[in-house]
């Protein structure tokens, strides 16, 4: 995820294979695709040797953020609580709640499309075209008349 908490690259693999040792799978889709990315902030399970050569051979700086020394219970770590807004966005979709997937590609794909409503549904209702609906217009920004448009569904 970028640091909007928006996805840029999904990798689904086995569960006995941890995180951090999946890192390169990950880094191997995305760098290509994002060759403006230079940072990867992690938590401290990727602190590891094969995340660390992965950032290394993708020619990416990776910065592990740690929890505040001395903090007691529950607190708020700098840019960790970006991906856990995202993932709870995601687990709130019902086919991303169980484990419905037989294969792990269906499963990414899943992540994906999660993602993509979400961006869709972020920038509908942002006031782009959203504020336009209320007041009557198409997305074209022609007066609607009396279409269907203007009816309950479209508005919050």
């Amino acid at each position: 995820m970028d640091t909007q908490g928006l996805l840029l690259g999904v990798v689904v693999h086995a569960a006995d294979i941890q995180d951090a040792d999946g890192l390169p799978d990950l880094l191997k889709r995305v760098k290509p695709l994002y060759n403006w990315l230079r940072i990867v902030f992690a938590d401290s399970i990727y602190n590891r040797l094969a995340a660390l050569l992965a950032c290394f051979l993708a020619g990416l700086m990776l910065v592990i953020v740690r929890r505040i020394a001395g903090t007691i219970g529950f607190a708020v770590q700098p840019r960790r609580w970006v991906v856990e807004r995202s993932l709870g966005w995601l687990g709130r979709w019902r086919r991303l709640s169980k484990d419905y997937e037989a294969l792990p590609q269906i499963s990414e794909v899943m992540i994906t499309l999660a993602m993509i409503r979400l961006v869709l549904l972020h920038l509908l209702w942002s006031g782009g075209i959203a504020a336009r609906l209320r007041h009557g217009e198409t997305a074209a920004g022609e007066s609607a008349g009396g279409s269907e448009l203007q009816g309950p569904a479209v508005h919050r």
